[in-house]
């Protein structure tokens, strides 16, 4: 069995409603699963959040946004329980 991500893409962001210097989104992970030589397709939607600072563009924004989902998707694949490993 193999878990691999196909697709990030930012699918919404916001600004914090307390917290000013912050930006909340939800970014859409697209992951391929193979199982028996099967491949199952799953997309999820991962919240994230990102401490804002000085002279950061839009571009910075969406990007740090998408590397803390893919992090947490890396995370997840490496904490995954495989049956029979």
């Amino acid at each position: 069995m193999s878990l691999e991500l196909i697709d990030i893409a930012l699918a919404e962001r916001q600004n914090h409603p307390i917290l000013p210097q912050r930006v909340t989104g939800k970014v859409r992970a697209v992951l391929t699963e193979t199982i028996g030589g099967k491949e199952i397709r799953h997309e999820i939607m991962v919240p994230v959040w990102l401490d804002l600072r000085e002279g950061m563009s839009e571009e910075d924004i969406e990007l740090g946004l998408m590397v803390k989902a893919a992090d947490i998707v890396g995370r997840l694949k490496q904490h995954m329980v495989l049956p029979g490993g």
